[in-house]
């Protein structure tokens, strides 16, 4: 599942993160299991997951078995909530000009 479109104009790695955040929701997940789901290395995963507490889209609890991170719910789509994919630039163009 991806995170809503309001959500997806940021850096590419926050919007990963966001997207794996909102694959495990109910879960959540821990920075290393964030790690393994992003294609980054760990420090840029941390500047990621800072600029996103700091905008509110994530929020971090202590379990009983470690820091678990979760998107807030207003970054979760709704199930019933059609999911539109990104157009590609070709098919924006097409779009554009009516070919």
């Amino acid at each position: 599942m991806r995170a809503r479109r309001e959500f997806r104009n940021r850096r590419d790695i926050e919007v990963a993160v966001l997207d794996a955040l909102v694959d495990r929701h109910d879960e959540g997940m821990t920075v290393f299991e964030l790690r393994a789901a992003v294609d980054a290395d760990i420090d840029t995963i941390e500047e990621a997951l800072s600029a996103l507490k700091d905008g509110g889209l994530i929020v971090v609890e202590e379990a009983d078995t470690g820091v678990l991170i979760h998107a807030d719910e207003r970054v979760v789509p709704d199930p019933s909530e059609a999911v539109e994919e990104d157009a590609s630039l070709f098919e924006r163009l097409r779009e554009r000009f009516g070919l």
